[in-house]
């Protein structure tokens, strides 16, 4: 039943996603005392909701776009379920913004496997991945995915692997006029983001270590399962899931090092995970098991976010 409403792609999905979205962040913002009386509260929820809803149209477009998946809504259902396994995304504006200038990067470097116009491609998404580290600084490692991409697709020509560089000289050098003009504390913020921490003992309590376990187990079983069959995918897809295994697992790199742990850091994890559970899906032919992995998906995330308001 759940598979019949977004299996295919409608307006009416859509809409559905948008009103379960908005539904999830005002019932976490009414449930913040200090953000439901503050006077500044509309702003910030206004803004961070542009932010949000940018984010799920983005990810829908990106894999639209470049035919990553079939003609279903699962990948933004997928990645509104992950934002409800640690509801804190709501309000954390700087990832937000980080993970959303992160998908522009992830949409330009996907669109790679086309062959048109790569330079400007790669600058693009080179230009967005620095924003992204100017609001949280371990995003820069997202590079990374830069280059698999130039390796993958044009790697022949040597100027494609010196656009990165231009594009860091570029954002260093408005940012740091910008701050020098208006506020020197942005270069402190950004040099007090480059220290690490491994450590895991953020916890203030146990739901928070649930969401966590419940998130784990879902990831390896969907990111293993596209590992193991990512030669029975399209030839001319196979770079682009590449591309996908390998940004979730920068972006858990980034969730490891960073040194103000917590779960809304593995924000940067939900697009390419969401797109990896779509295609588990799309490719089984087992309604049933559809059924019951979405069932325990959804029950699950509603399950984390309630028990951490």
């Amino acid at each position: 039943m759940i598979t019949s409403v977004f299996k295919k792609s409608t307006i009416v999905n859509y809409i559905l996603i948008v009103v379960l979205l908005l539904i999830f962040f005002f019932i976490y913002q009414t449930s913040n005392l200090l953000t439901a009386t503050s006077a500044k509260a509309f702003p910030k929820a206004a803004a961070l909701l542009s932010v949000l809803l940018s984010s799920v149209f983005l990810v829908n477009f990106t894999v639209k776009k470049n035919n990553l998946t079939k003609n279903s809504s699962y990948t933004i259902l997928f990645f509104l379920l992950f934002l409800l396994i640690f509801p804190s995304v709501f309000s954390s504006t700087s990832l937000l913004f980080a993970n959303f200038f992160l998908l522009l990067a992830i949409r330009r470097l996907i669109s790679l496997q086309t062959s048109k116009s790569p330079k400007e491609k790669i600058f693009d998404a080179s230009i967005w991945i620095f924003i992204a580290s100017l609001f949280h600084f371990w995003c820069i490692l997202f590079i990374l995915l830069v280059y698999i991409s130039i390796f993958f697709h044009v790697s022949r020509d040597y100027r494609n692997w010196l656009l990165p560089f231009l594009a860091f000289f570029a954002t260093a050098i408005i940012f740091l006029v910008a701050a020098l003009a208006f506020d020197q504390t942005w270069i402190r913020h950004i040099m007090d983001q480059t220290q690490t921490n491994f450590e895991l003992d953020y916890f203030t309590n146990n739901y928070q270590n649930i969401a966590l376990s419940f998130f784990v187990v879902i990831a390896l079983y969907f990111v293993v399962s596209m590992i193991f069959s990512l030669t029975n995918k399209p030839l001319i897809l196979q770079a682009s899931y590449k591309k996908m295994i390998l940004g979730f697992l920068i972006g858990v790199s980034i969730f490891l090092i960073s040194p103000e742990k917590n779960n809304t850091i593995l924000l940067f994890t939900f697009m390419p995970l969401s797109v990896m559970c779509t295609v588990n899906i799309e490719y089984s032919q087992r309604q049933m098991y559809q059924e019951i992995v979405l069932l325990l998906l959804i029950a699950g995330s509603c399950l984390c976010f309630f028990t951490q308001l």
